[in-house]
């Protein structure tokens, strides 16, 4: 039987040449930029650079999560085709777009009972949700099957951490994550917040200081919070919208304090670029805990 397929959600910002790549399949998500409905995924249909110099002009980005319809119609298809797939979804608590994937192939297997699909609720963002999908193609080409993937991936999500933080918390509140008291407030007091993908996979305040070093020291100090003294970690890869040179800070801060093998720095895409705005970094990595540890031991589970 041929290799199952890996299908994610354009929300994962991998690049088109990892995809390719990896041989994995994208299903667009898609996001308004001032009225204009852009269905395509990762800087196809505008660059990042005019995207973000939009968001900073005042223009508002929204996303669409993917409809119930939109995936009937793709499990369908490999059902009908009799090809077994693993789609992996951007978590269900920053969009109910994983309810939908959910309730689709509930209705897909009541047709179609052979049908060998499943659907993961990644519990993560941004590049932490592209990384699963890149730990899911290794396992594949190593001979896993489908459900041994699936089941391997439920498992290692809860060791794939993701830690943020934006410059301007005005798209926190527009978000519906920060009221708007705290956003104006955070803002005349240059706070920069530490934020994380929680267990339950919604985006969670863990800290906050004053000033954009210190937030950006701050993120690299959550590998070592993670992970044993002297462990070599495989990948990071650091997210930004629109602030390289940031970035790149960061990824010398942390080739200077950890042993990695790589880290890698690249855009954020549009979907979760129009919730954290411009000049947001995200750090994503594999650690030695769970997330459910990591919140018991510094934050009494919280």
């Amino acid at each position: 039987m041929d290799a199952f397929t890996i299908v994610v959600d354009s929300s994962c910002d991998l690049l088109p040449g990892s995809i390719k790549g990896h041989d994995l399949e994208i299903l667009p998500m898609p996001y308004d930029l001032d009225g204009q409905t852009h269905e395509l995924g990762y800087w196809q249909e505008i660059s990042a650079k005019e995207y973000y110099a939009a968001l900073r002009n005042g223009r508002v980005a929204k996303t669409t999560l993917i409809n119930f319809n939109s995936f009937a119609t793709a499990f369908t298809k490999f059902a009908e085709q009799g090809q077994e797939a693993l789609f992996l979804i951007l978590s269900s608590g920053l969009s109910s777009t994983c309810q939908n994937a959910e309730m689709a192939l509930r209705e897909v297997k009541a047709a179609y009972p052979n049908c060998n699909i499943h659907v993961i609720d990644s519990l993560s963002a941004a590049i932490g949700h592209g990384m699963l999908a890149l730990l899911a193609a290794q396992k594949r080409d190593e001979g896993l099957s489908v459900a041994e993937t699936a089941a391997w991936i439920e498992e290692k999500k809860h060791t794939c951490f993701a830690f943020f933080t934006v410059d301007d918390l005005m798209y926190l509140h527009r978000g519906g994550r920060l009221n708007k008291l705290s956003a104006v407030a955070g803002a005349a007091l240059n706070i920069k917040p530490l934020l994380n993908i929680a267990p339950n996979g919604t985006l969670a305040l863990k800290d906050k200081v004053r000033g954009r070093k210190m937030a950006l020291k701050l993120l690299v100090s959550q590998i070592e919070r993670s992970i044993a003294p002297g462990v070599t970690l495989n990948t990071v890869v650091i997210n930004h919208t629109d602030c390289e040179e940031d970035a790149w800070a960061v990824a010398s801060m942390i080739k200077e304090t950890h042993n990695v093998r790589d880290v890698s720095v690249m855009m954020m895409g549009p979907i979760i670029g129009a919730h954290l705005g411009p000049g947001a970094i995200a750090v994503a990595f594999e650690a030695d805990m769970t997330r459910e540890e990591y919140e018991q031991k510094f934050y009494g589970g919280k």
